[in-house]
């Protein structure tokens, strides 16, 4: 049973960000609403040959349509292997010391991902939605990742040294990612990547060109409106675009010195995690400047959605080693 657990949350885990990854594809290729119902596809399990133009407002897109289907596919075989995981950890709770909590959560979590996938749909790609959704599918694999990581990383028995003294730096650096994650859910929903056009590190050819920060961070949500490629004016979308990349910065000056600091001090405490943290936020640093100066670039995008994740993942093993067993 112990070996059948293992595998399932190795699997687990690895759809979760396939699903990620699927998730952002179809977003970014314009194909969230490439299926107008839910969950089936023009009232089809599949993606029918043809539809009856009276009973859908939207024409039939084949391409956009299996994009949306097979990220649907995906995310039901992840929300079947979540069930089976917490089915075990119930059925054979004896032989796990840890507590059911975590699973408990994460089924809750893709049970109300289902229903945000649902939403997005239904709501016409609202922002607040599809951000929403967005953070549902890192929240999936992060509880996914803390179960693997609680059942294959051994921690130390006793908190030494100064490494207590790093909890709190490391913490606040998972808040800061989460932060900079939802900002990037925020500005790819409103369409904002682009803002700036291809200029870095200018904007628009200035600094600091007219921004509506007031509009940008607004949460209202219009019944029949379709948010399909945005419907902000561009003073707001700069905003958006401005924000996240002084978040971006933020989180690179942070996580960087913080993995830096752990690499000259602690390094046998967390082995290759500090190391890791580094090189991947090199990488999405970079991956961030390319989609402004290609102008989204669709692989170069989607990568830098697994870039996040990946990070998110770095992130969340450091404060784990941070801990002590008990």
């Amino acid at each position: 049973m112990q070996k059948t657990y293992s595998i399932l949350l190795s699997l687990t885990l690895g759809l979760a960000l396939v699903v990620i990854v699927l998730g952002a594809y179809t977003r970014l290729s314009d194909a969230g609403l490439g299926c107008p119902d839910w969950p089936g596809c023009y009232g089809h399990l599949g993606v029918p040959e043809q539809v009856d133009a009276d009973q859908f407002e939207r024409p039939l897109e084949h391409a956009k349509a299996w994009k949306e289907m097979i990220h649907r596919y995906a995310a039901g075989m992840l929300g079947v292997l979540i069930l089976a995981l917490f089915v075990l950890r119930v059925r054979f709770r004896r032989y796990f010391e840890a507590s059911i909590w975590i699973p408990t959560l994460l089924l809750a979590t893709v049970m109300f991902q289902a229903a945000l996938g649902m939403w997005t749909v239904t709501h016409l790609l609202s922002p607040p939605v599809v951000t929403a959704h967005l953070l549902g599918g890192f929240t999936t694999l992060a509880l996914v990742w803390w179960l693997w990581l609680q059942r294959h990383v051994p921690r130390f028995s006793t908190l030494y040294g100064s490494i207590g003294a790093v909890r709190g730096w490391a913490l606040g650096a998972l808040l800061l990612l989460i932060a900079q994650i939802m900002l990037g859910g925020w500005t790819s929903t409103h369409y904002a990547a682009v803002a700036c056009g291809v200029d870095f590190p200018l904007c628009q050819g200035q600094w600091w060109p007219a921004s509506d920060f007031r509009t940008a961070f607004s949460f209202e949500w219009q019944a029949g409106v379709n948010y399909e490629f945005g419907t902000l004016e561009n003073p707001a979308r700069t905003a958006i675009h401005l924000t996240h990349r002084l978040g971006a910065l933020l989180v690179f000056l942070y996580l960087g010195s913080l993995a830096l600091w752990l690499i000259r001090r602690l390094s046998v405490a967390c082995g290759i995690v500090p190391y890791a943290l580094l090189v991947l936020l090199v990488v999405q640093v970079s991956l961030g400047i390319s989609n402004v100066v290609f102008a989204l670039p669709l692989v170069v995008a989607t990568l830098h959605t697994l870039g996040a994740a990946l990070l998110l993942l770095a992130v969340l093993a450091l404060n784990h080693c941070l801990y002590p067993a008990h």
